[in-house]
C-alpha cells in the first residue's frame, strides 16, 4: 500500500471520527471538547442565524440543544472530498428531540463542512446546516 493511499484513508477516518463526535458534543453537551472539534475561527450557518467563532457557535449549541430533555443525533452518508489539507464533508443528519416524557420532535438536516489540518489533527472551519424536515411534537409510543 502507498504512502499516500494510507494517508488519505487515515485523514477520511478521523474526518468521519469527528462527523461522529459532532453528534455527541450536541447529544451529551460534551462543550468542553469544542477545540477538539472546531477551529478557533469556525464560521457557520444554521437555522440560528450566522455566526463566526468557537465560542460563539459553542454558545449557540448549548442555547438551542439546552431547551430540549435529550437529544439523539445520526449522521451517515458521509460524502468526503480531500484537497491536501482541506477537506469538505456532507453528511445526512436526522435527530430526535425529547421535549418531555411524552413528546419528542424529528428532524432532518443536511450538514455541509469544511475542515483543515492544524497542528492538533483536522478540525471544522465551517459548518452549513440546511434544515429539510422538522415535525411539530409527536406523542410517544415508547
Amino acid at each position: 500500500m502507498s504512502d499516500n493511499l494510507i494517508r488519505e484513508l487515515a485523514d477520511r477516518a478521523e474526518l468521519a471520527d469527528l462527523v461522529a463526535r459532532h453528534s455527541l458534543w450536541i447529544d451529551e453537551a460534551r462543550y468542553d471538547e469544542s477545540a477538539r472539534l472546531f477551529t478557533e475561527d469556525v464560521t457557520a450557518k444554521t437555522r440560528g442565524g450566522e455566526l463566526a467563532g468557537r465560542d460563539a457557535l459553542t454558545d449557540l449549541a448549548r442555547s438551542r440543544h439546552g431547551e430540549y430533555r435529550r437529544t439523539l443525533h445520526s449522521k451517515g452518508n458521509l460524502v468526503i472530498e480531500l484537497a491536501g489539507d482541506t477537506a469538505t464533508v456532507r453528511a445526512s443528519d436526522i435527530a430526535v428531540y425529547v421535549l418531555d416524557d411524552k413528546t419528542e420532535a424529528v428532524a432532518a438536516a443536511i450538514h455541509r463542512y469544511g475542515a483543515r489540518r492544524t497542528a492538533d489533527g483536522w478540525r471544522f472551519d465551517h459548518l452549513e446546516v440546511e434544515p429539510v424536515a422538522l415535525t411539530t411534537a409527536l406523542d410517544r409510543a415508547l
